[in-house]
């Protein structure tokens, strides 16, 4: 059933047919800066680079992906200034660097495995990374690329004569602090290999090298793991839209001029999640995490619903009315699922499945289009031309790329289900005779964690309240020796309609 694949290529500004050069495919997608919890926009590049990797693998290739962790010298600008991200949080917690990194790194994780994102084959650290880069920055020494001012090493773009052409910038209009800020750089598109440690302070992340005692520019890092751990060039290489004119762009230059072939193939880049106010942004303080999604009544599947509202390279506006919609489409789609008639019309014919799952590959094979793939599996779960059993294994082959885990509330056949979720520092186990939709999931744990949160203060009364509504909604409530909490569902549609507003 899969189709020839068709994606969006940055450096061509065009839909290109795929064809790999590796096998399996190398798939290089740009990884968070631990020093902050990732908010919503971040993650929605993630989702639209899972959908990618699931896509490939629809379609056939093998896929070996990384994904890097940026723990050290992300600094504040594009300047090459400003403080290091990682040193601004630990600063602004009372904690080590190092802690900062482990804490916000297994923050970062859990969001994804919440998002049903599929796992990379490598996480590498750059902190893990440090002689690749050194011995990065010295090939590029000895070729000419570099020159030394009194902060550090700096890439010379002018070495580079195509550097403009991937982000289409034109050379003529980078005026002296436009751009960045100049200080003793030669030209306003140069970049810090290595930054020097301050000579009036010890930061907490440096290390010793040829030039002095210092650590990495942000770029050299990506550049090093991506040739630690993928042939060169890459298939495709990922990121959002803010990479392309600055860190992709220094990345193509630092990689192709040390090694002298192409950095990759093909580049792929996910639009911002905007708000009203503009893109979503730490720096600004306006960015909701997954955490507080949930406390809405967000699951964060329906959250990766919402994110197939747009096309991947759009902007897509953020509004929690809007997120909430998409969680009850979700709902609906697990409803229509459940109620699929296993017996109804005999086995499955594969044809007739491959026939109804056409508009859907059309949709995934042209550039990853979700709003229509999303569509095309409506249409296909309407009507009667598809037996139950057929229905079932349409949704099971859409899945492997929706990645909404649509099946579990069908194939089931309405078994007992016990499942443990954390959410606010408090552990809810939840039993039930059949599987809990995910509104109403997410809705009994935050109820309950709100009310251990109200105990914990000698709120009895909001406790009592919390309570009462779960006995109105059949549901029962005990709190465990061990400091957890266990609530058992009885009816599930009569809590579905008490609690989850069913």
């Amino acid at each position: 059933m899969p189709k020839s694949l068709f994606l969006y290529n940055t450096a061509a500004a065009a839909k290109e047919l795929f064809v790999p050069e590796n096998d399996p495919v190398a798939l290089y997608c740009c990884g968070p800066t631990v020093y902050n919890y990732a908010h919503i926009g971040n993650l929605r590049t993630y989702i639209f680079e899972d959908v990618l990797k699931r896509a490939l693998m629809w379609c056939g290739y093998g896929v070996r992906h990384v994904v890097n962790i940026t723990d050290v010298g992300h600094l504040a600008s594009d300047a090459d200034t400003g403080e290091d991200k990682m040193e601004k949080g630990a600063a602004r917690e009372g904690k080590s660097v190092w802690d900062i990194a482990a804490f916000y790194t297994e923050r970062f994780m859990a969001d994804i495995v919440s998002l049903a994102v599929l796992q990379p084959d490598i996480w590498p650290r750059a902190t893990e990374h440090i002689p690749q880069m050194i011995a990065l920055v010295k090939t590029l020494e000895e070729k000419g690329f570099t020159y030394r001012t009194g902060d550090g090493i700096y890439f010379d773009t002018a070495r580079f004569p195509s550097y403009c052409d991937f982000a289409r910038v034109d050379p003529s209009s980078l005026r002296a602090g436009e751009r960045v800020g100049m200080g003793e750089k030669r030209c306003a598109t140069d970049f810090a290999l290595w930054k020097f440690s301050p000579a009036d302070s010890r930061r907490q992340m440096e290390w010793q090298s040829p030039w002095g005692v210092g650590f990495p520019g942000w770029h050299i890092e990506c550049s090093a793991m991506s040739l630690a751990h993928l042939p060169q060039p890459l298939d495709i290489h990922c990121g959002g839209m803010d990479h392309i004119r600055v860190h992709h762009a220094n990345e193509i230059a630092q990689t192709e001029a040390a090694t002298g072939k192409k950095c990759a193939r093909y580049w792929m880049h996910g639009e911002f999640l905007v708000l009203d106010k503009g893109k979503m942004a730490k720096s600004g303080g306006n960015f909701v995490t997954l955490s507080t999604l949930k406390e809405r009544g967000i699951s964060p599947l329906g959250y990766r619903m919402f994110c197939y509202t747009a096309h991947y390279r759009t902007p897509l506006t953020f509004s929690f009315e809007g997120a909430l919609s998409a969680e009850q489409g979700l709902a609906n789609l697990r409803k229509v699922i459940l109620s699929i008639d296993k017996s109804r019309g005999g086995g499955v014919n594969i044809d007739y499945v491959d026939r109804a799952l056409e508009p859907f590959a059309d949709a995934i094979c042209d550039d990853l289009n979700m709003p229509r793939a999303v569509a095309a599996l409506w249409e296909g779960l309407r009507g009667d031309k598809l037996s139950g059993a057929e229905k079932l294994a349409f949704v099971r082959e859409a899945d492997r790329v929706l990645g909404l885990d649509l099946l579990k509330t069908a194939e089931d056949g309405g078994a007992a289900a016990e499942v443990t979720e954390e959410f606010n520092g408090c552990v809810i186990t939840l039993t039930a005779s059949g599987v809990l939709p995910q509104s109403l999931k997410d809705a009994i744990v935050e109820r309950a964690a709100r009310r251990k949160k109200a105990k914990a203060k000698r709120d009895f009364g909001a406790a009592d309240k919390i309570r009462a509504e779960f006995t109105e909604a059949g549901v029962e409530v005990k709190d465990m020796p061990d400091g957890s909490t266990r609530c058992a569902v009885g009816d599930i549609g009569l809590a579905e309609r008490v609690l989850a507003g069913d």
